[in-house]
């Protein structure tokens, strides 16, 4: 089963839920004006964690993809929380780097430590999770004909540093290090997120890659988005790599995921309320699908991007 139909079953099955209905960023309960999001997100050591990635960066990487989750919805973090199934052959120097990781994280976003658990396991998993405060949730089914679709920060150098590595490409130090940057240690938009909670109409984080993301965007917002390919915001370094492998950038930027950037919609009104930098790569019509506009046509987007139990990248 594909990761999407394993998410399906669960909804199926599972009758009591949260405020919001499952299916964002993360569940939400209303408690009197003000809705409490909480989210959880795993590292799974064998398929998440590359090689050249130290203890503490995955320590660091768990709580951030939590606050990711947190700030697509709008919230404002309260807190982490975490569970290892630890393996009997690990060293303490790999648990003590992943706990530098968590503290580190901690401490640079401003977020308590609330909770932990430890268990044995056969793999070494990191189990996140954390809790937001919000009193206007963001959706994915918020877009709105008319809307500008915008993204912050830039996209591709997650992937393109992931290749990188595994092809072992000839680049320069200074391009080296602004992808991998972006692969090992990347940033939650925790107060980008707190913006967006006050002024955008729908908001998704960029984990699986962009192109997925603006289809659960649109579909879920039951609207057509149309992307204009010169307005994609593509990182540093995107396109040497794209160069050296026969890639197209555009595409490399439209797949790579874990980036944990926002993607969100807003009002043309309402745009220019925002104090921090971002990219309009778009708008909403009504209607269905995900488009882009490449030389002056207009085509449909392919399906790009990461799920899981489907060998990875689609």
């Amino acid at each position: 089963m594909r990761e999407r139909e394993i998410i399906e079953l669960f909804l199926k099955e599972v009758e009591l839920q949260g405020d919001l209905p499952l299916g964002d960023d993360a569940g939400a309960i209303k408690l009197g004006n003000a809705w409490i999001v909480v989210t959880s997100d795993m590292l799974v050591w064998g398929t998440d964690v590359p090689p050249i990635m130290t203890p503490e960066q995955a320590g660091m990487k768990v709580v951030i993809m939590n606050l990711s989750d947190v700030a697509a919805m709008g919230a404002k973090p309260l807190g982490f929380f975490f569970s290892l199934g630890i393996p009997r052959d690990i060293g303490e120097d790999v648990l003590r780097g992943i706990a530098k990781g968590i503290g580190r994280a901690a401490n640079l976003y401003r977020v308590p430590v609330l909770s932990g658990d430890t268990n044995e396991g056969r793999e070494l998993v990191i189990d996140g999770g954390a809790l937001g405060l919000t009193e206007r949730p963001l959706l994915r089914s918020g877009a709105r004909p008319g809307d500008l679709v915008c993204v912050t920060g830039d996209l591709g150098r997650a992937l393109a540093g992931l290749l990188t590595w595994k092809k072992g490409l000839n680049i320069s130090p200074s391009i080296r290090r602004s992808l991998y940057e972006k692969l090992l240690e990347p940033t939650a938009r925790v107060e980008e997120g707190i913006e967006l909670g006050k002024v955008a109409n729908a908001a998704i984080d960029v984990s699986d890659g962009l192109s997925k993301e603006l289809h659960i965007l649109a579909e879920m917002s039951g609207v057509r988005i149309v992307v204009e390919e010169d307005r994609i915001p593509i990182g540093e370094g995107v396109q040497e790599v794209a160069e050296l492998l026969g890639f197209d950038p555009i595409e490399l930027a439209l797949t790579s995921g874990e980036e944990f950037e926002l993607v969100f919609t807003v009002s043309p009104e309402r745009v220019y309320e925002l104090s921090f930098d971002f990219s309009i790569i778009g708008r909403v019509d009504a209607g269905k699908g995900v488009y882009i506009e490449r030389g002056g046509r207009k085509e449909r987007m392919p399906l790009f991007g990461w799920e899981h139990f489907a060998e990875g990248l689609l």
